[in-house]
């Protein structure tokens, strides 16, 4: 080997390196986000970001337009990740009986069952569904929570399959049959309780990070999220620029010998 190719051997490596690093580590995290549509006509609407690390997710939420009291209460809206099915939300088709309100089971075709539950408190998994005490109340809400995920819930992410859905309906806004039917997960509380108000998939993001105004991140009333994303995709950024003026050294080099 010359001389000259001596001196650009360790260049070379060192470009080749700093471009493979963060690529390998970019491929641990994720961002996913969901647009919160109204379903059951509750004239609700919302947005979802969840940064995945590992099984580390950082969730951030904000909703409106949600069913301000229950039993002269702030309303608690139980909400989920659901996942393992078809990954959307239902239409006013998958109303089976007919009442004029998609139910909880009536709606699980499309997004299938609990994988991790949006509480603000205490247990995530499945077992947490239906605790009212832990869910977010009012008719709205800001929600930021680090969380762990198990391999079901991070499957579904991966797969295309999770879908985020906030339960909890004024029943003065559903049609006269279904005001009495009790609910199809606690029958000792009314269907419009437990039934879907706010439907969106989670779709891997184009962005790495949240853009300005889109999901506020303050006042949230769960534990706050890890600042570790920004900064990871920061290092990112750094190792890319060194990489770019590791390979414009090289060309210079080449252009002199």
């Amino acid at each position: 080997m010359n001389s000259k190719m001596l001196l650009l051997a360790p260049i070379a490596a060192l470009a080749a390196g700093a471009t493979v690093l963060p690529v390998a580590q970019a491929d641990t995290g994720w961002t996913y986000e969901a647009n919160l549509a109204p379903i059951n006509g509750s004239g609700a609407s919302g947005s979802l970001w969840l940064t995945l690390q590992g099984n580390q997710a950082t969730v951030t939420q904000k909703v409106s337009g949600l069913a301000s009291t229950f039993m002269d209460a702030p309303y608690p809206h139980v909400q989920h990740i659901h996942g393992g099915a078809m990954g959307m939300c239902p239409d006013t088709s998958a109303d089976s009986n007919g009442d004029g309100v998609v139910s909880t089971t009536e709606g699980a075709p499309h997004y299938g069952g609990i994988v991790t539950t949006l509480s603000v408190k205490g247990d995530t998994s499945p077992a947490a569904g239906v605790d009212v005490k832990a869910a977010p109340s009012g008719s709205e809400y800001t929600y930021k929570r680090t969380i762990s995920l198990d391999a079901k819930s991070v499957e579904a992410l991966k797969k295309g399959t999770a879908v985020v859905v906030v339960h909890g309906l004024d029943p003065a806004k559903i049609p006269a049959a279904a005001r009495a039917a009790k609910s199809d997960l606690v029958p000792s509380l009314p269907l419009a309780a437990t039934s879907p108000a706010l439907c969106g998939k989670l779709n891997r993001s184009q962005m790495n990070e949240m853009p300005d105004g889109g999901v506020p991140t303050g006042g949230g009333s769960t534990a706050s999220g890890s600042g570790d994303t920004g900064a990871y995709y920061a290092g990112g950024g750094v190792l890319l620029m060194g990489a770019g003026a590791l390979l414009v050294t090289r060309r210079r080099f080449s252009k002199q010998h």
